[in-house]
């Protein structure tokens, strides 16, 4: 990798930070740019070519991550959609499900027994919504024997 590519990847790891750590906040593309030093166009290609998705998709998935914890704590589905910063209960629902597999409220009344057995760490890990294959095969719950 030359020095430029890693600089690069350096600023992206920049705006990731930034998602990662202000989910909650209203945050755009352009915002994002600004914080990898990139124009926001450029700075959308490199993000997909280096992540696998968009920054927005990031931030989504993120953000349905939090809003996974929230509804296994007992938070109602529209505290948890505001608290994770989506303004649109019906986006918000229609995202979650896409990524879950499942509606925030059949989620949210769902058995979360193994994972509050677990430490926060590793059932962070294990709750990961996944971008990947059919939608039931999305969360890796554990305690399930599907999940490998």
């Amino acid at each position: 990798m030359t020095p430029e590519e890693l600089a690069n990847l350096a600023h992206l790891r920049r705006a990731r930070d930034l998602i990662d750590r202000d989910y909650a906040r209203p945050l755009d593309v352009p915002t994002m740019a600004r914080h990898a030093l990139m124009s926001p166009a450029h700075f959308s290609r490199q993000f997909r070519a280096a992540y696998g998705e968009t920054p927005y998709n990031y931030l989504m998935t993120r953000r349905i991550e939090r809003a996974m914890a929230l509804l296994r704590a007992g938070m109602s589905v529209t505290d948890a959609c505001m608290t994770v910063g989506c303004t649109s209960l019906g986006s918000f629902s229609s995202r979650f499900t896409e990524v879950v597999g499942e509606t925030p409220s059949a989620y949210r009344t769902r058995e979360h027994s193994a994972v509050e057995a677990m430490p926060a760490c590793v059932a962070k890990v294990r709750t990961r919504p996944l971008r990947t294959g059919p939608p039931a095969s999305r969360i890796r719950e554990a305690g399930d024997p599907s999940a490998a």
